[in-house]
């Protein structure tokens, strides 16, 4: 059986959890069950602290796993390398400091960064020559400037209010784009392509929806144009000969816009249909 590590809580569980299940997988229905076996599946699942999932699936002692990419990172285990990013838990990382103190990497050279990532700030720093002391802490960084312990910090951004109500100031350039990220062993098991097809399957269902309407015949080339598909779009002869019927995946976030153009051209009965999964 292929064995999957799984985020057992945090930002990253339950996005993680619903997607193995829309891959068809049955995973756990108490959330203090922490190994759980699909017999049909073909799968185990291992739910485990997200900072841990590297460290258990670069050793080997698990095939597979689903962590962030600033996890897969802080962990430093060599083994341990990324398959697939999942479209899901985006952060971005960043520097930040008493305003007008700091303005480009090379200004941290000899200064305290507080950080909950220490293995990610140093090898980033380490890779750009700039040589720190980190200090490591376990979450809130934001108030080690202030409370004396740090002179900078490197931390997740969304929209800088948190670092801004603490009195700090982004700068210098972004650490990482992270997100969350299917992990593989040293050798990659039995199994673990069906499952990175299967997620697939899930992402494109998430992505895409499936278009339908009517068009005139002289329209064909136009229409496929506005949305020309994955390949192509499907055309199917309808009863009237001057007209057909058109079946094509879109953008789900292009939808709207899609759907305009489309009646724009002289497109009509334009039907929308969600996709829940699929094999590309």
């Amino acid at each position: 059986m292929l064995r999957i590590a799984v985020p057992n809580k945090g930002s990253l569980a339950e996005t993680a959890a619903e997607m193995l299940h829309e891959a068809g997988y049955t995973g756990r229905r108490d959330s203090k069950d922490l190994h759980v076996i699909d017999p049909v599946g073909g799968v185990e699942f291992f739910y485990l602290r997200p900072k841990d999932i590297a460290t258990y699936v670069g050793s080997g002692a698990l095939d597979v796993g689903i962590t962030g990419r600033d996890l897969l990172l802080d962990a430093r285990m060599p083994g341990a390398r990324e398959i697939e990013a999942l479209g899901f838990g985006e952060s971005t990382f960043r520097f930040a400091g008493p305003p007008g103190r700091f303005e480009q990497l090379a200004d941290l050279d000899g200064v305290r960064v507080a950080t909950a990532y220490p293995g990610l700030v140093d090898g980033y720093l380490d890779k750009h020559g700039v040589a720190v002391d980190l200090v490591p802490l376990d979450g809130a960084v934001e108030s080690a400037v202030r409370l004396g312990v740090a002179d900078a910090v490197a931390d997740v951004v969304s929209t800088g209010t948190t670092l801004r109500q603490a009195g700090l100031e982004i700068f210098g350039p972004v650490l990482l784009e992270s997100e969350a990220v299917l992990i593989g062993a040293p050798v990659e098991a039995d199994g673990t392509d069906t499952l990175l097809r299967r997620l697939r399957g899930v992402m494109v269902a998430q992505r895409y929806v499936l278009v339908d309407y009517d068009l005139p015949v002289r329209l064909i080339d136009e229409a496929a144009a506005i949305a020309p598909g994955i390949e192509s779009p499907t055309v199917s002869p309808l009863r009237d000969p001057e007209w057909v019927a058109v079946r094509v995946q879109v953008p789900r976030k292009r939808v709207n816009q899609t759907m305009d153009e489309l009646y724009a051209i002289g497109a009509r009965a334009i039907l929308v249909t969600a996709i829940h999964n699929a094999r590309l």
